[in-house]
């Protein structure tokens, strides 16, 4: 298997330098000459996902003897033209603006880095002569991103541990002791990944695998294997968010990745590396299925082929893959103490204000991952969906429960295990708050004119606080799953149910009538969603008001999505059954 991925990844990175070629900028004096476009967007960007990475792409192939393209003079002279695209998209602080936000952005010049630095190392260490001038250039912008790499900040949690990579890396080539030293004040604050597994980002598409690789970099470079444990911890969790087809478990991510379709691509090199590091089964699992999903080398610094390159014991590991879990109940942070964490915020100081990024209070939170074969269920807390089901082909994407309290989806905040399920709980606060007392008043208060942002509301008296409670039970049985919502609120309040399928299911049954783009109101009766000889059916549905939306909410147009309207109180009970388990 593993003489088979390298060479997949040979082939498949061949495949895409001809088509960063095809890409490349070749117009003179176009401020993107060298640069390879975007085809998003018809622009090249000097981005961890632009130019560079299509100069690891195209660097690998050339000093690959089993690559076509080695040591091939016109994409050597493509690559010459990248690296001096590179150098005039550098601003003079060092950094580099990716296409997206973050102008002069040293978390985004640091992945950057990260990549290129193992490129220049690639190239440097290569007998072919007329490498130099590339070399040269990818070295001499290396060295330029420094003094932002030693003063620059970050928005991210995971932005923290991508800069102490990059300053690895260029402590290693340079050798100055002012690199480590900032690398070990990132370090100082500590690691943000939970006894179980779980990094702050709960990011388990995009920024898990991001995170795993920087700090395998950053261990490696100065020596720390202690930053290995969080790795260990992430890798053994993610062995349980694996959907049947492959995909990964992204219905309760805090990032861009959630709810959207990813594999387990991202995690290949790095579960290698760690499948060597430990001799461990398990890692050399995850990386047999990530390789299998791989159809892109990757992102800086998160290229496949250029780490098999660099780690040439990857290519004949004897480290023999077990089978990944595909039958398990769990429950992820189930002993996280994430209360007694959040008791210390207001004591932190900021005042629950942090600025271009998230306090990420969900940290932590439970989530329940249920396999049996071919079906998959999660069941969340600290977001807005509480439950996901997969069985087969067909998709449930999420389970929400809206209402007009806050108003908005309600957080479920507590998950408690029962012997056959959990119940969910949540309970929510809203108040009204008294006028600011007359010897706390800003000046501005006695001025012609009074703006309500001067004043300290803050120090407002509260008022009348009201609350909302709900309790949900989640409970698995032969044929599927039944839930269970309860509210007490003697107060007429609307709430709002909803089952978001994708669209390739086809629904049928039940009494629907059209609610709005993508969503459908389920009156009642019994619904299927089927897809091929899959099918999941749902019983249950209501419609005691006739909102179509409540406020602070949104369903996705591209899915199918089935509201059911009630007003509180409620004890409304769903049963789900899926094929294979019992008879339509």
């Amino acid at each position: 298997m593993l003489v088979d991925i390298y060479d997949k990844l040979i082939a498949i990175n061949d495949e895409r330098v001809k088509d960063g070629m095809e890409h490349q900028v070749l117009a003179r004096g176009s401020r993107f000459e060298g640069g390879v476009v975007d085809p998003a967007n018809g622009i090249a960007w000097p981005s961890h996902g632009g130019t560079p990475m299509v100069m690891a792409l195209w660097a690998t192939a050339l000093v690959n003897e089993a690559s076509r393209y080695y040591r091939d003079a016109e994409l050597l002279r493509r690559l010459e033209l990248a690296a001096a695209f590179m150098l005039r998209s550098q601003h003079e602080d060092g950094t580099i603006s990716p296409p997206w936000t973050n102008r002069h952005s040293p978390p985004d010049t640091a992945f950057v880095v990260g990549g290129l630095a193992q490129v220049y190392e690639l190239l440097a260490g290569n007998e072919w002569l007329p490498l130099k001038q590339a070399a040269g250039d990818i070295r001499t912008f290396l060295e330029r991103t420094i003094p932002a790499l030693l003063t620059g900040g970050c928005h991210t949690p995971n932005h923290r541990w991508v800069i102490t990579a990059a300053l690895g890396f260029m402590y290693q080539l340079t050798g100055r002791t002012e690199l480590k030293a900032r690398a070990e004040q990132w370090l100082a604050e500590g690691l943000d990944c939970t006894e179980d597994g779980e990094w702050t980002e709960r990011s388990n598409g995009i920024y898990n695998a991001v995170s795993d690789i920087v700090l395998y970099y950053t261990a490696e470079l100065f020596d720390m294997p202690v930053l290995l444990e969080p790795v260990r911890r992430n890798l053994n969790m993610m062995a349980y968010m694996i959907h049947p087809d492959g995909t990964v478990v992204t219905d309760y991510s805090g990032r861009q990745d959630f709810g959207s379709q990813y594999d387990m691509s991202g995690y290949f090199l790095v579960a290698k590396l760690m499948a060597e590091r430990d001799r461990s089964p398990l890692f050399a699992a995850i990386a047999e299925h990530a390789g299998q999903a791989l159809k892109h080398p990757g992102w800086l610094p998160n290229n496949a082929l250029l780490g098999m390159m660099r780690y040439s014991e990857l290519r004949s590991s004897e480290v023999q893959p077990s089978s990944l879990p595909d039958h398990y109940r769990i429950v992820i942070n189930s002993s996280f103490p994430r209360e007694h964490y959040l008791s210390q915020m207001e004591g932190a100081g900021h005042g629950g204000r942090i600025y271009h990024s998230r306090l990420h209070p969900d940290f932590g939170a439970p989530v329940a991952r249920h396999r049996n074969g071919p079906t998959s269920a999660t069941v969340i807390t600290e977001s807005n969906s509480f439950f996901a089901l997969r069985h087969g082909a067909v998709r449930l994407l999420a389970v929400q429960a809206a209402t007009s309290f806050q108003p908005g989806f309600v957080k479920l905040q507590r998950l408690e295990e029962r012997e056959i399920g959990y119940r969910l709980s949540a309970v929510e606060h809203k108040g009204y708050y008294g006028p600011v007392a007359a010897d706390r008043l800003p000046a501005s208060a006695s001025e012609k004119v009074s703006p309500w942002y001067l004043l300290p509301h803050h120090l407002r008296e509260l008022t009348h606080e009201q609350s909302h409670a709900i309790d949900i039970d989640l409970s698995e049985n032969e044929e599927g799953w039944t839930i269970r919502l309860r509210c007490e609120a003697p107060d007429l309040l609307m709430t709002q149910i909803s089952f978001v399928f994708d669209r390739e299911g086809e629904l049928s049954g039940g009494r629907l009538s059209p609610a709005g783009t993508g969503t459908s109101f389920w009156q009642g009766g019994v619904v299927t969603c089927a897809a091929g000889s899959d099918w999941i059916a749902l019983e249950g549905g209501g419609h005691e008001h006739s909102a179509r939306v409540l406020n602070n909410t949104a369903y996705p147009a591209n899915c199918q999505t089935l509201l059911v309207n009630l007003l509180t109180p409620y004890d409304k009970t769903f049963h789900i059954r899926t094929s294979g388990r019992s008879s339509q």
